[in-house]
């Protein structure tokens, strides 16, 4: 089976919500919504000052059906994808 990278829509200021698209041998499979979980974070110093780490997206729910064979592959194609990092969205 092959895998590859369709589209994401998520942007700023909510990165992880957003809809992945992948396919495999070349038919589309849509993900759940805001199924990509950021790897970075976001802090404030003493002063409040934002300190906004990037990191790479894991994925944090699968299509129904979805192959276990594909979920590392898929994680790779997305962190080869889609911008990685924590927007600071969410707080």
């Amino acid at each position: 089976m092959e895998l590859t990278f369709v589209s994401y829509d998520g942007a700023y200021p909510n990165l992880c919500s957003g809809r992945l698209v992948l396919a495999i041998d070349g038919v589309p499979v849509v993900f759940p919504e805001n199924c990509l979980s950021s790897g970075g974070c976001i802090a404030f110093d003493d002063d409040w000052n934002e300190d906004i780490q990037q990191g790479e997206w894991g994925i944090s729910a699968y299509p129904k059906d979805f192959p276990e064979d594909l979920k590392k592959q898929a994680v790779a194609l997305v962190n080869e994808n889609v911008e990685q990092g924590c927007c600071g969205g969410c707080i």
